[in-house]
């Protein structure tokens, strides 16, 4: 039990870290290169973290701990974000990590990569779509916003089913 709620906090603190960081990142870097010729706001790979950190606290603190650091995460984006981005970036974080969240949900029982994946594809289009639109009156970036979030998505999985494998064989 105790390892579950270390666990489960360590979870839930990465996850609500990302979002400063992201925040700070794009007021302070602009665009970066995601690959391929693309540019995004920099945030977006703190942003991509957070949608793959979201599910891993799911299953680390429960519905309802992810449900409070996604209200806490609404509140310290719009908080802790430059004037000219912080409502923008507060609506595409909520509607972003909910929908990540409501379709995650039903999607557990197949796996948790199965669900990380599908669900992640749909928070990066809302994120990047939403963001992009209120912040920027412009989706120019968006290739690369879809691009620098999926990196961190295909990140997780590797890394996920790493671990997965090496628990396996120390079996």
């Amino acid at each position: 039990m105790k390892a579950s709620l270390t666990a489960g906090t360590a979870a839930l603190v990465a996850y609500v870290a990302t979002i400063p960081a992201a925040n700070l990142a794009v007021s302070h870097f602009g665009a970066v290169p995601v690959g391929f010729g693309y540019l995004a706001p920099a945030g977006v790979y703190m942003v991509g973290l957070a949608l793959v950190l979201r599910d891993l606290s799911r299953e680390a603190a429960g519905r309802l701990a992810v449900l409070g650091a996604i209200a806490a995460g609404i509140v310290i984006s719009y908080v802790l974000a430059d004037p000219n981005l912080a409502m923008a970036s507060a609506a595409a974080f909520a509607v972003a990590e909910l929908a990540d969240f409501a379709v995650y949900e039903p999607l557990r029982q197949r796996g948790l990569l199965i669900a990380m994946v599908v669900s992640n594809a749909v928070g990066i289009l809302c994120d990047s779509l939403l963001f992009l639109k209120l912040a920027f009156n412009s989706l120019d970036y968006l290739p690369g916003q879809i691009l620098g979030k999926t990196w961190m998505t295909v990140a997780a999985v590797v890394v996920l089913t790493l671990l997965r494998r090496w628990r396996r064989a120390a079996a």
